[in-house]
This record gives structure tokens, C-alpha cells and sequence, in this order.
């Protein structure tokens, strides 16, 4: 596949986050009397806000701010058994060798996404979208736009590599081209992408030629894409 630059999702895409947010949030919910499932069910891939927002619709901004800056904090200082996703840290290594314009575009804040990159060991990118960068989260395709717009290439010019549904959503909906990061907390959906991949152990990228690159994904089943 060929592509000019690379734009990656942060929890459950690059770092194993995803059962942390859920024990998190959980917490959460059974403070405030809410469903913890069905909170687990809707959080993934959104601005912490916009959940908060969704199962405190009558609270007031200054609540939400209150609330938002409690969960920031608890989530930036608790990372422990925070990991990269298997090859994460080698594959995004090469693309710096390799000169590849890549992002991280993610709904979690500045402060959080940072404590977890640093923890994870992961290389830091020159372009990296937080909650605070966007007006509208995932599933609008606001943050993956705007990643591409930072990295100076065209979003359709980018592959996008997601886990969760709102965030495949959002890529899809920016016309990238969409590669799919499978965890615990996938789920069957229809959207359409190029790829599925567990880990980044199977990924290489080489030099096209110019701006372009090429993306070498080998799947289980022993083939190419």
C-alpha cells in the first residue's frame, strides 16, 4: 500500500490502555450511581468530556470541568501496566529512521496521552492531537483532519490505524485509508477497511520514491496486503 504519512489512535492502538480506562471509568460510575456498562459500552474512542456530557446531561460546564479534571489526574498518574502494543515501539523507531511523517491522534488530554507515551516507551511525535486541539471528537473526522493538516499531507494520503469504533468511524469519514488495531474490546462492525492487524510485529514500511512510502503488512494467514 502506498501512502505519504500515518496517523495512529493512542489507547488500544498503540499502547494497551484499554482495560485501565475501563477499570477507571467503571470507578466512576458506581461513584455517581450510573451504569458501569453501559459507560464502558460508549467511552471508547471519545473525549473523556463528551462522556462525562452523556451520562450527566443536567450537569453544568462547571461540574463537568470538575469532574473531567478529577479522571485527568487519576489517569496521569496511574499508568502502571500501561505497554506498548507488540513491534509498536520498533515500528514507529523505523518510520523515524525512514523520515515518514506520522501523528498521534487521540481523544484523551494532552496530560494524559503524555504520561502514557513517556510510560509506554514509546518515540514522541512531532504532531500530536489531543482532546484539546478539536471541537468535535471521534466519530467526526475533526482530529484525523486536523493530524494530516499538521503533517502537510492530504488525509487521503494517510493511513489511519484505529481500534475503536468511533475512531474507525471518524478515520473512514476523513478518507483515509483505514487499518484496524483488533484488542480485547473489538467488536464486529461494517466498515470498511484495509486491513486488520493484532500487533505491529508483521508491519514494515520502505521508501517509494519522493514522498511516498510503502506500507508491507503480512497477516497470519502467511500472505500480503
Amino acid at each position: 500500500m502506498h501512502f505519504r504519512g500515518l496517523l495512529f489512535d493512542l489507547d488500544g492502538t498503540l499502547v494497551n490502555s484499554l482495560d485501565f480506562v475501563e477499570a477507571s471509568w467503571s470507578a466512576w460510575a458506581v461513584r455517581k450511581g450510573v451504569s458501569a456498562q453501559a459507560v464502558r459500552h460508549y467511552l471508547h474512542g471519545k473525549p473523556a468530556v463528551i462522556t462525562l456530557r452523556h451520562f450527566m446531561p443536567e450537569a453544568s460546564d462547571a461540574v463537568i470541568e470538575q469532574e473531567f479534571l478529577a479522571l485527568e489526574a487519576y489517569e496521569t498518574s496511574h499508568v502502571e501496566g500501561i505497554t506498548p502494543v507488540p513491534g509498536a515501539v520498533a515500528f514507529l523507531q523505523s518510520l523515524n529512521t525512514l523520515n515518514v511523517p506520522w501523528a498521534i491522534v487521540t481523544s484523551g488530554s494532552l496530560k494524559v496521552a503524555s504520561a502514557r507515551i513517556h510510560h509506554a516507551g514509546l518515540p514522541f511525535p512531532d504532531v500530536l492531537v489531543t482532546s484539546e486541539d478539536i471541537t468535535r471528537g471521534k466519530p467526526d473526522p475533526e482530529p484525523f483532519l486536523l493530524g494530516a493538516q499538521r503533517l502537510n499531507i492530504p488525509a487521503s494520503h494517510c493511513v489511519a490505524l484505529e481500534d475503536s469504533h468511533a475512531g474507525l468511524l471518524s478515520a473512514q469519514a476523513a478518507q483515509g485509508v483505514v487499518v484496524e488495531v483488533l484488542t480485547a474490546q473489538s467488536a464486529t462492525h461494517d466498515i470498511d477497511t484495509f486491513a486488520t492487524i493484532p500487533h505491529y510485529q508483521n508491519l514494515s514500511v520502505s521508501h517509494k520514491g519522493g514522498a511516498e512510502f510503502f506500507l508491507r503488512i503480512e497477516n497470519g494467514a502467511g500472505h500480503d496486503r
